[in-house]
């Protein structure tokens, strides 16, 4: 496993009602993205920061918004949420957030808010990514 030093959030904890409905719906969601799970058990499972277990009482209620890097990956998310036990809470299409930014909503088996985003087109300096509209 790899940890990362220096970033604000360390890691998210989701607490789910049903592991494997969850874990097929985070496999597919994170596939689309061109990630992926990074370590499992039986008990859990992991992907960068985020941790998923079973909840021994009330699930977590969270909004989680992965970045992406174009429109095609905020599809492809999408596509991949509903086909896998997701919910739509919106489709992809750009938002009045700023300009550029351009996300789709699927709510997981739990009723947790995942996003992806792209936040678009930037240019990076030395220490940040500079939006550019």
């Amino acid at each position: 496993m790899e940890f990362y030093r220096g970033r604000l959030i360390d890691h998210i904890h989701l607490r789910v009602a049903d592991l494997d409905k969850s874990r097929d719906f985070y496999r597919a969601a994170l596939a689309a993205l061109g990630r992926t799970i990074t370590h499992e058990t039986e008990h859990f499972f992991v992907a960068d920061e985020l941790f998923v277990d079973a909840a021994d009482g009330e699930v977590s209620r969270i909004h989680l918004a992965f970045q992406t890097d174009g429109p095609e990956w905020v599809k492809a998310f999408h596509a991949a949420g509903l086909a896998n036990g997701g919910t739509d809470n919106g489709a992809p299409g750009e938002r009045t957030y700023h300009p550029g930014y351009y996300a789709a909503f699927v709510l997981d088996p739990d009723g947790n808010n995942i996003e992806a985003v792209w936040h678009g087109p930037a240019t990076r300096s030395a220490d940040a990514v500079v939006l550019t509209a």
